[in-house]
């Protein structure tokens, strides 16, 4: 074998032959390729890990000020007294004399029923009463026929010494007496009768002029003339009165967890839509004990008097109610953010200066938060920055109007700056 067939064959045992003849395998580049992927991946995490991030606290002050706790509801206004007026009888709608927005005294007529029915009652009521006086004044001559035909049987018998007339026709004497006088016992009762059936037909004639209850002005009519009434079954409401609206009231639903904050006699305000850019006055008149339930939410009713005197108000207008429960002047203040804010745990030291590369390549656990000591004597934590490190200061937390709350106790003074937030961005 000559020197160039062993110069081939040697390069063939070695790999080092002409590698434009040759094709690399393709698990080569996939491993290539990983290593190139590793080594990146390695690279960001290193520098993640390498650099500790830095938090940026956000503060607030402490102040003095006057802290209000309200309480809202919505609810509808309504009368004092609203009647609804109806019809106790049947018949048709002659004519109606008022309309909505009417004011309307007591007693007013607010409409008619047709009357010729009723009239003809009474007519016919007066004639039966007039026949059955005149049953009585026949019953009264009969009575008195019967007592002296009688007393003659009487008078005859004693003049002859009790021969005539007979036994038996003395008893039927009496007995006709006694069916005389029973007859005009039941003439008289007739009377009576009559005399109730007119007053009842009277009754009904009055009340075909339906009137009003109370002085007030009319919410709402609903009878047309013409239309017929039917009051068998049930009185139909002809129109509705409200007594006086520049006295009013406000029903407003109450959530449980605030009924505890409402009394009778606290100060309210209220907005309605009407007038947005307008606050009325109201006050707390009644906290209803009985419970309902609405959607799935407990609501106690409570109910507020307003005045009206502009009549800017109407009836069913809906409104948002505010209730003053508590006010605290020269209150020492801070937002609600600082006594949620509780720094993160300080994370424990990693062993050595690498993780390695399965560690570099697995997700860091989440930090853990610190949390909140637990209050002792109803006291809480709030933070403030000492040497740019949060410092904790205990103090007693009192009302909260749902962005501050008044602080009763501990180190804080006004103008000091407490920690509300925590933003950590890396170096």
């Amino acid at each position: 074998m000559n020197d160039a067939n062993r110069q081939d064959e040697l390069e063939k045992l070695l790999g080092t032959g002409n590698t434009k003849r040759r094709i690399r395998p393709a698990w080569l580049v996939a491993a290539v390729v990983a290593l190139a992927l590793v080594a990146a991946a390695a690279y960001f995490l290193l520098r993640d890990g390498s650099g500790a991030a830095t938090a940026r606290y956000v503060t607030a002050p402490v102040t003095r000020g006057e802290l209000v706790v309200r309480v809202s509801a919505t609810g509808n206004l309504q009368p004092l007294n609203q009647v609804e007026v109806g019809s106790e009888l049947s018949g048709t709608i002659q004519t109606v004399l008022v309309d909505d927005n009417d004011p309307v005294k007591k007693g007013q007529v607010l409409a008619r029923l047709d009357m010729s029915k009723l009239n003809d009652a009474i007519a016919k009521s007066k004639a039966a009463l007039a026949a059955a006086e005149a049953r009585v004044q026949q019953s009264a001559a009969t009575v008195r026929e019967a007592g002296a035909n009688l007393q003659r049987l009487r008078d005859v018998a004693k003049l002859s010494g009790g021969k005539v007339p007979s036994q038996a026709e003395l008893e039927t004497a009496e007995a006709t007496l006694d069916r005389a006088r029973a007859d005009q016992a039941s003439a008289k009762a007739a009377v009576t009768e009559a005399r109730a059936q007119l007053s009842s037909d009277e009754t009904n004639l009055a009340k075909a002029s339906i009137r009003s209850p109370i002085d007030g002005v009319v919410l709402s009519r609903k009878v047309e003339p013409g239309q017929t009434v039917a009051a068998s079954l049930q009185a139909p409401v002809l129109f509705v009165l409200a007594e006086d609206l520049t006295d009013m009231e406000l029903q407003v639903d109450v959530d449980e967890a605030d009924v505890g904050q409402v009394r009778p006699g606290q100060p309210t305000t209220f907005k309605v839509d009407a007038y947005p850019d307008r606050q009325y006055p109201a006050t707390i008149s009644r906290v209803g004990f009985g419970s309902q339930l609405k959607s799935g939410v407990v609501s106690y009713l409570t109910v507020l008097r307003v005045r009206n005197a502009d009549l800017s108000l109407r009836p069913g207008m809906t409104a948002t109610a505010e209730i003053t429960t508590a006010r605290r002047e020269n209150a020492l203040l801070v937002p609600d953010a600082a006594l949620r804010y509780a720094p993160p745990a300080p994370a424990a030291a990693l062993p050595g200066p690498s993780r390695g590369l399965v560690g570099m390549l697995l997700p860091r656990p989440p930090q853990p938060v610190q949390p909140k000591k637990a209050a002792k004597g109803g006291t809480r934590q709030v933070w403030v920055l000492r040497e740019g490190a949060p410092a904790e200061i205990q103090v007693v937390a009192g009302l909260s109007d749902g962005q501050r709350t008044e602080i009763t106790g501990g180190e804080l003074e006004p103008g000091m700056e407490v920690i509300t937030e925590a933003i950590r961005t890396p170096k």
